[in-house]
């Protein structure tokens, strides 16, 4: 008699490659699927009827900045309760780790938190710590070069000399070499805009050896972006390694319909080399106050500032009239801070997810204290908004952008799909009524319509409340295994 430890009965399967669903049921044991199909006559300790339910793997959240989340409040509520089982961390340019601050945090590693959350000098200590706190999902981690450069240069208003990006391309070998990724940049960011596109050529020079990736928030997602993604697709050519644009866009009104040269340039750099994107489901971003994207022809939505606590969750333009100035002074008196800009068409955003080139990331900022909706509900808000109600793909597509396209890009073996020896990583969700619940004015909210999640075959969350059970664990890049 076949026995397992949890059998998932009367399920529809959407496996993650793709394909169409198929009815079956899914046995579950030592955190491993360890059988698809007929399964009634299985001995389990635990039976769930999922009632035509769809079962699919748990979502890969390409793009987060969860990195000292995942250790200081490992409940993670925000990603499991919509479905999520694996995040990356460290995209953008900014990591926890390897980090030795100097004072606080340079902007944006600041989104990541104060300088008393970065208490990982080397990568192998951050990922000692993730295993210690056993977040209740799986974490894989990239290498930030934002991160790099404030530990080895002086100031970082300059391209790096030779002998710091020496230093740079030493720690990041080093977190390669403990499963890291890959290496990610943020080149629009003030403290990254001046490296030299030599610099990140040279510092992405180990990626090929160690199988990394390169992710890149481009130097521009505005009028030059076609010129950015070109550099994007320059250094991976250089490194020989695939490349990511991260939460690929066309920003600014003056920009809007431009996603068509934009995807058409993405595939054409695809005949020749490994390109790829993640995107998020909303036509809104969310970053740290940026004085270069100050502007009245779009909503900007302040959610914090040191200076002025009093005036997050109001308009930078509501903001500007009550001190009878500019935005863009209003703006500087405010800083730091954080906003989220309604800069984005939305026909843009509907081509951009629904190229095959697509992964979906949340790009989710869990310590802002009004976040941008993206943190609890992206996920959600690809089955329900743009599957169900916009019809943009098929609900076998939209899972393929979030858990086996994913898995695949990243080298996270053996996750990603509902296959007999892969871990047991999966999301019970009712496909008419899962949605995103989150809004901008109340933004956290957990998704409705998703039923149960498992984390390497532990049930760490059912009917919209976690079990308490963590289960998640570090991993590394493509390395088998991971769990346990």
């Amino acid at each position: 008699m076949n026995q397992c430890e949890t059998l998932i009965i009367n399920a529809r399967i959407v496996d993650g490659s793709g394909a169409p669903a198929y009815p079956a049921d899914v046995a579950i044991n030592e955190g491993r699927i360890a059988a698809i199909g007929q399964l009634r006559d299985w001995q389990t300790a635990q039976t769930i009827d999922a009632n035509g339910k769809v079962l699919s793997p748990g979502f890969i959240d390409v793009h987060t900045h969860d990195d000292t989340n995942v250790i200081r409040q490992p409940q993670m509520w925000p990603k499991l309760s919509q479905g999520v089982t694996t995040v990356i961390v460290g995209n953008c340019g900014i990591s926890a780790s390897p980090v030795t601050l100097k004072g606080d945090p340079p902007d944006p590693m600041n989104l990541l938190g104060t300088a008393e959350a970065f208490q990982y000098p080397t990568f192998s200590a951050y990922v000692d710590a993730v295993n210690q706190a056993q977040p209740s999902v799986n974490v894989a981690a990239l290498i930030g070069h934002t991160a790099l450069r404030q530990n080895h240069m002086s100031t970082l208003d300059r391209t790096a000399t030779p002998e710091e990006t020496a230093a740079m391309r030493t720690q990041l070998s080093e977190a390669l070499e403990h499963g890291a990724l890959g290496l990610s940049t943020g080149l629009a960011y003030a403290n990254a805009y001046a490296a030299s596109p030599q610099e990140i050529m040279t510092l992405a020079e180990p990626l090929a050896d160690a199988g990394g990736i390169y992710t890149t928030h481009l130097r521009s997602e505005f009028a030059e972006i076609l010129d950015a993604m070109d550099e994007a697709f320059q250094t991976g050519k250089h490194a020989r390694v695939p490349v990511v644009i991260s939460h690929l866009k066309c920003a600014g009104v003056e920009n809007w319909g431009r996603t068509v040269d934009v995807l058409k340039a993405l595939d054409e750099a695809r005949k020749d080399q490994v390109v790829g994107c993640d995107c998020y489901p909303y036509t809104a971003s969310s970053s740290t106050l940026d004085l270069k994207q100050v502007t009245d022809e779009i909503d900007i939505l302040v959610t914090w500032s040191h200076t002025h606590p009093e005036m997050g969750g109001n308009l930078l333009a509501e903001i500007a009239a009550e001190w009878r100035v500019e935005q863009i002074e209003a703006a500087k008196r405010l800083q730091p801070a954080g906003a989220v800009y309604h800069c984005m068409s939305e026909a843009d955003v509907r081509n951009v997810l629904r190229h095959p080139a697509t992964a979906v990331g949340s790009d989710g900022l869990p310590n802002d204290p009004l976040p941008h909706p993206r943190l609890w509900g992206a996920f959600p808000r690809v089955l329900g908004y743009y599957c169900r109600e916009q019809q943009i793909f098929e609900l076998p597509e939209a899972v393929h952008k979030m858990t086996g396209l994913s898995a695949e890009r990243f080298g996270l073996a053996e996750r990603g799909f509902v296959r007999a020896g892969y871990w047991a990583d999966l999301v019970l969700f009712d496909p008419e009524t899962v949605r995103d619940a989150a809004t901008f004015t109340d933004p956290l909210q957990p998704a409705e319509g998703i039923a149960a999640v498992w984390v390497n075959g532990v049930l760490s969350a059912q009917n919209k409340q976690p079990t308490g059970q963590r289960a998640g664990t570090f991993l590394a890049r493509g390395r088998v295994g991971g769990a346990g």
